[in-house]
């Protein structure tokens, strides 16, 4: 029995390490447990409720752009960043609810956030760039574009670039943020355009007769709009010949056939009429003081004294 008694205390005896079964609190831990579980089972259906919510929220959004014509890349995109914050926030409280400081920790992402926006400064300005371009929608897919110093037709417009094919058939990329800090032009917003043309005349032609010539010209054109009225009138006195503005109104779908064959048909028609169309010309006068200089520049020209 003292043996037993023995090994009894040796078990029992405080600093061995091991517990003593009488002396456990049993209702303290389940109270423990029970305080914690409550607090785990609170935060998990925190953020699954979070997360459903922010779902709903962010399709009622992408909806009511939908029926507001806004751009389906911009929705998508917009829609995945105010998904992506919003389930941050609800992990953050559900992580609030479990007892776990998140002060530190949203000041750790917003540390991580700063740090990745100067490294991608460049990217990010793209970024916003192209969402101004999606959101505003200065040009759209199919519009003939100057943008950046480049012009061609608008292929593709995306969050950080907008794609281009030239005239002459070559695929270019460029950075939205060089697009919104430069002008844009936009040769095709608009349905019609003025076709600009300016045509010289010889000072000696008849004003009126070259211009009744012009307006017909344009009154044969079947593919030149009545409205807005063209315009055929004086513009200038030039260095060598008489200019006159040519301006009717095309659809712009049409405007560079319409160029081609109104140029051709003003050129023949002015032939036609005998109505010189001058180049620039220099006349020279040469002086001479005696006979020996005057034989000489007579023979630089190629002429012979008369004797």
């Amino acid at each position: 029995m003292s043996d037993n008694n023995a090994a009894t205390d040796e078990a029992t005896a405080p600093g061995l390490g091991l517990i003593d079964i009488d002396k456990i609190d049993t209702d303290a831990i389940l109270g423990l447990i029970t305080v914690h579980g409550v607090k785990i089972l609170t935060a998990v259906a925190i953020f699954v409720i979070g997360k459903w919510v922010v779902k709903r929220i962010v399709n009622l959004l992408k909806k009511t752009m939908g029926r507001a014509n806004v751009d389906p890349t911009l929705i998508g995109f917009l829609g995945n960043i105010l998904f992506g914050v919003g389930v941050a926030f609800v992990v953050i409280a559900a992580l609030a609810q479990m007892g776990i400081e998140t002060t530190s920790l949203a000041a750790v992402i917003g540390a991580a956030g700063l740090a990745v926006g100067l490294a991608l400064q460049g990217s990010l300005a793209n970024f916003a760039s192209g969402v101004l371009i999606i959101l505003f929608r200065p040009f759209k897919a199919g519009d003939y574009v100057e943008i950046a110093g480049n012009g061609g037709t608008v292929e593709d417009i995306s969050i950080f670039t907008t794609q281009l094919t030239t005239p002459d058939n070559k695929y270019m990329v460029i950075p939205n943020g060089n697009i919104t800090s430069d002008t844009i032009i936009n040769y095709s917003a608009k349905p019609n355009r003025r076709l600009d043309l300016v045509i010289g005349v010889a000072y000696d032609a008849d004003l009126n007769k070259t211009q009744e010539l012009l307006k017909k010209i344009i009154a044969e054109e079947p593919r030149i709009l009545a409205e807005p009225a063209p315009r055929v009138e004086v513009l200038e006195l030039g260095a060598s010949s008489v200019d006159f503005a040519f301006r009717p109104w095309v659809n712009t779908a049409e405007f560079w056939d319409v160029r081609f064959d109104i140029l051709k048909k003003i050129k023949i028609e002015l032939d036609n009429a005998g109505i010189g169309i001058p180049f620039p010309q220099r006349d020279i006068h040469l002086f001479f003081d005696d006979a020996e200089g005057l034989a000489k520049g007579l023979a630089s020209t190629g002429k012979k004294k008369d004797t």
